[in-house]
């Protein structure tokens, strides 16, 4: 084979495998998806300056001592060499160094719980994963979705994540970072699609037989009034999300249609995240509860009370 041949592979074989990047996180839509890409990129090239040189000296040097070269000088007691260990210490060394500078970095800039800066207010959606399905609740807007989120571009979203029952990871791959959702707890992540379009959102954790059927699709509208009509539209829905309705919805289930509720219980999420945890009264979740100093033990009725004076204030 000429290495006319060769490279034509080579690049044919290449752009066929970054035709398969198209929609995934190499594909980003929005800012926080940008930065990931380009922190992986940068990564990349970082750790390849280490690879590449030792592939190619290996093959060079198993190339140059070959059988059948016995001119080469032969140097059996040769053990040290300052340059050469200068090289391969130096080289890795400041490699590590601009790693642990960009991590630092990036960690802090890509905190997915720091609202994004300099984008404006954030839209409010709070995500529960369920068996095998997505609910989300815009509490802003009283209502309730399943399997699809709607958002407008270029307006960043601030979601609030929870479980009713299995571990999940939610992921919308072309917007950014994914984040775990467990029962009892909330996490928090913030995205901002800058193009309208529709985006795929996938579970990236495996929850058990439906797993594969957790997807829905990320719609960022046009504008605001684009979003502001599909929020009429779906209060025009005639089924409510109670604390019933939500039973029922919860039970196992597969490949689940997009349903919409025009009405939602105030405080639902609230409950969801606090199912298990009941006999441990209301508290912050990212701070220590009130309670745990003293060791004190709240009644319902308690808790319930000290609940809605926290609404109320």
């Amino acid at each position: 084979m000429s290495i006319r041949n060769l490279f034509t592979l080579i690049v044919a074989g290449a752009g066929l495998t970054l035709a398969g990047c198209s929609g995934g996180v190499l594909d980003p839509k929005g800012q926080v998806g940008m930065d990931e890409k380009n922190l992986i990129i940068l990564c990349t090239i970082l750790m390849l300056i280490v690879v590449v040189p030792v592939i190619v000296l290996t093959l060079y040097f198993a190339w140059k001592y070959r059988a059948s070269r016995d001119f080469e000088i032969y140097t059996p007691k040769w053990a040290h060499s300052t340059k050469i260990e200068a090289v391969v210490w130096s080289i890795p060394i400041l490699i590590v160094i601009s790693l642990s500078v960009i991590t630092w970095r990036s960690t802090h800039a890509l905190d997915p719980y720091s609202p994004l800066e300099g984008q404006g207010e954030h839209l409010t959606v709070e995500v529960v994963s369920l068996n095998w399905k997505w609910l989300f609740i815009y509490p802003e807007q009283g209502i309730a979705t399943v399997n699809e989120l709607v958002f407008p571009a270029n307006k960043p979203v601030a979601f609030k994540i929870t479980s009713e029952s299995t571990m999940n990871s939610f992921f919308i791959p072309q917007l950014g970072s994914q984040i775990y959702s467990m029962a009892g707890m909330e996490t928090k992540l913030h995205l901002i699609a800058n193009e309208p379009g529709t985006y795929k959102g996938i579970s990236s954790n495996y929850s058990g037989a439906g797993f594969t059927g957790m997807k829905f699709n990320a719609i960022a509208t046009p504008t605001e009034g684009d979003f502001n009509d599909w929020v009429a539209s779906v209060k025009q829905a005639q089924t409510a999300l109670t604390p019933a309705s939500y039973e029922q919805l919860a039970k196992q289930s597969e490949n689940n249609p997009v349903t919409y509720y025009s009405n939602v219980s105030e405080g639902l999420f609230h409950d969801i995240v606090m199912k298990y945890m009941k006999d441990h009264g209301s508290m912050d979740f990212y701070s220590k509860p009130e309670n745990a100093a003293t060791g004190e033990h709240h009644t319902m009725p308690q808790m319930q009370h000290r609940h809605h004076q926290e609404d109320a204030q």
